[in-house]
């Protein structure tokens, strides 16, 4: 059967004052922060399904029926865990400017820390778990954020439009062929700075900023330093990629990828992990060392994720990631759209409109209004959507 979901909400302080509350119709945040939605089974957030009416927790429901809700083959492939994490994300403020872990790296770093003895809530824990966190994020609103760095001659141009003296000294590894080396070298120099030398170079690169304000790349720099001052993190755009999405438009961060959402809503999918290494705008712990061996420090021109039709309504954001796959379902009120017969679990959440689903030979219909979400197990032969609205699912590929 389709179950309801009753999901988390995450106040963190960077979160928006209006958007889930609006989608969701949530009071209770009213005038407060709301930043994510979890949909999933992410311990720090785990959603409930309605079992004749009473709450019972999603993943106990997998536990029980790891094939009928997962399938059988991801159940397999996943070692019976739903292996994603699906959220809507509404940032008001800027997120910390991070990084995730390959799949090695995570594996390793959990269980370093493990035998240090660090506890898994403690605050200056970088690994939370032993697994990676691709994710792609697709914008609801317009959407702005860094992603990767830019090439060391984008870098160059930039600072030299700055004129920050201190900064282009800096800058010297970038001159010199070497490529990530140099990369790696201008940035962990900018990260590790303190003290006086620190405090010189940011005043002098922010009074630069601000001369050029109407510029994006600068006025993001005055911005980020007036909500974080005294952090290196303020001149990320000058050397991260400015990512801005209209909505619908995807972007998908792998393994790392420096990266920072700065402003907007979206649609967020990803493995399903919670590790987190932080490079600045943050008052959270932040590991440099260990950072700087998780980033890749290679310049690239940051790709957007247009969807893909795959059939009359529902059209598929393609990346390379085997945990998660996102879709969306376009429905104007002329037509429904039919789910294959053959899936793995589905999550799906209407951001907008009205709808309902009805699944095949059970004659059970469940209203989708916006902001409501269901979980789909595989083990639901076909199911059928009427209705004027946009949903997004969130599967595993096949």
């Amino acid at each position: 059967m389709i179950f309801l979901l009753e999901n988390v909400i995450q106040d963190y302080e960077w979160g928006s004052k209006s958007f889930l509350q609006d989608l969701l119709g949530n009071g209770r945040y009213e005038g407060k922060p709301a930043a994510e939605l979890w949909m999933g089974t992410h311990p720090r957030g785990p959603s409930k399904v309605l079992v004749n009416g009473e709450p019972v927790h999603l993943s106990r429901i997998i536990r029980e029926h790891p094939e009928a809700i997962l399938g059988k083959e991801v159940a397999r492939r996943f070692s019976g865990q739903l292996p994603f994490l699906f959220k809507v994300l509404a940032a008001e403020r800027p997120l910390s400017v991070q990084v995730h872990p390959d799949l090695d790296q995570a594996k390793e770093g959990y269980e370093r820390e493990n035998a240090q003895g660090i506890p898994e809530n403690a605050l200056e824990r970088n690994y939370k778990d032993p697994n990676h966190k691709p994710e792609l994020l697709c914008a609801l609103s317009p959407f702005e954020g860094l992603k990767g760095f830019r090439s060391e001659e984008e870098i160059l141009s930039i600072l030299n439009r700055l004129s920050s003296r201190a900064l282009l000294e800096e800058a010297k590894p970038l001159m010199d062929p070497g490529g990530a080396s140099g990369l790696k070298s201008f940035y962990g120099s900018l990260m590790a700075m303190k003290g006086g030398r620190k405090e010189e170079l940011l005043n002098e690169a922010i009074s630069k900023a601000r001369e050029q304000s109407s510029a994006p790349v600068f006025s993001w720099v005055v911005q980020l330093h007036r909500q974080y001052p005294g952090d290196m993190g303020a001149l990320s755009p000058l050397f991260l990629n400015l990512v801005r999405l209209a909505p619908g438009e995807a972007m998908y961060l792998c393994p790392g990828e420096l990266h920072s959402y700065l402003k907007g809503a979206g649609i967020e999918l990803m493995a399903n992990s919670d590790n987190v290494l932080r490079g600045g705008l943050t008052r959270k712990h932040v590991d440099l060392e260990e950072l700087l061996k998780i980033v890749r420090f290679e310049g690239e021109y940051p790709q957007k994720i247009e969807p893909v039709a795959s059939g009359p309504y529902e059209a598929v954001y393609k990346t390379p990631a085997e945990e998660f796959l996102l879709s969306v379902i376009e429905l104007s009120g002329d037509g429904a759209y039919t789910s294959a017969s053959d899936r793995a679990v589905e999550i799906l959440i209407s951001v907008k409109g009205q709808a309902h689903i009805e699944e095949a030979g059970a004659g059970r219909v469940i209203d989708l209004p916006k902001g409501r979400s269901v979980l789909v197990p595989a083990s639901v032969i076909q199911y059928r959507i009427e209705g004027r609205a946009t949903i997004y699912k969130a599967t595993v590929p096949r």
